[in-house]
């Protein structure tokens, strides 16, 4: 099933859906449109979804705001109009589907924002990264003062919108602004088969893992490991952790036999 939208494609493969950034022709840069397309994608996925690959059309992957489009706002209304990128990032990050996306040329600005806000990233060579914010005049609007700050450091990112300097895709995976490299035009590939893996695993401890976390990262010691006590509890007692465990205890044990004899 494959469900068109005006700024982007969803294409159901199995139990993974492809969101693929569907303006080439800018090179996916970000306006309002997409930004409601994708909250309405993350905000309800299909049913039969374990897990998401995030794309872009044509050579690149997300090259930020589409500054073509930009309308001039009172301070309100830019404040609302973040909140809005804030929101639909956060349904990416903690709506309870792991997100893999496959990176490739620009990803930059809101592209670099729209990608953090991912689980796995996979990079060709042709990625490159950017804040060019601070060079325009403006500044990050769709939560990069957290989770770009969070993963380079704040002194890096400071640096980065300071200069405008961009990183290319050796830089981000030493920095962790990807976590996977692989050749020109295996990013889709290798994206897809992550996602296989991730769904192979139970769909509570995927759950866990994506929502506590992230937040047990913003408590305290205590706080945050009585969290984990409770997100064990819950992850470890689910039927399939169970299942899964009497699985791998009775081929240890047959193993064992086997050994004996």
């Amino acid at each position: 099933m494959t469900d068109t939208f005006k700024t982007l494609t969803v294409d159901q493969r199995g139990t993974i859906a492809v969101v693929t950034l569907n303006r080439p022709a800018k090179r996916n840069a970000v306006n309002d449109r997409l930004i409601d397309e994708l909250d309405q994608v993350f905000s309800k996925p299909p049913s039969e979804s374990k897990a998401v690959v995030l794309a872009g059309a044509g050579e690149h992957f997300c090259a930020g705001l589409d500054l073509s489009e930009h309308a001039e706002r009172d301070p309100f209304e830019v404040m609302r109009h973040s909140q809005r990128w804030h929101g639909t990032f956060h349904k990416i990050q903690f709506g309870g589907l792991p997100v893999v996306a496959a990176l490739h040329g620009a990803v930059i600005g809101g592209g670099l924002e729209l990608a953090l806000s991912t689980h796995v990233r996979v990079a060709e060579p042709s990625t490159f990264y950017g804040l060019p914010e601070g060079r325009r005049g403006i500044f990050v609007g769709g939560g990069g003062s957290v989770r770009v700050a969070r993963t380079i450091g704040q002194g890096r990112m400071v640096e980065m919108m300071l200069t405008g300097r961009t990183y290319d895709a050796e830089d981000g995976l030493r920095l962790g602004l990807s976590h996977y490299a692989v050749g020109p035009g295996e990013a889709m590939d290798r994206a897809l088969s992550l996602a296989e893996t991730i769904v192979g695993n139970a769909p509570l401890s995927n759950y866990m893992i994506l929502n506590a976390i992230a937040r047990i990262d913003e408590m305290a010691p205590s706080e945050g490991l009585f969290t984990e006590s409770l997100a064990t509890a819950l992850a470890q007692t689910s039927p399939e952790a169970v299942a899964g465990m009497r699985a791998f205890l009775a081929t240890k044990k047959g193993k064992a036999d086997d050994d004996a004899k």
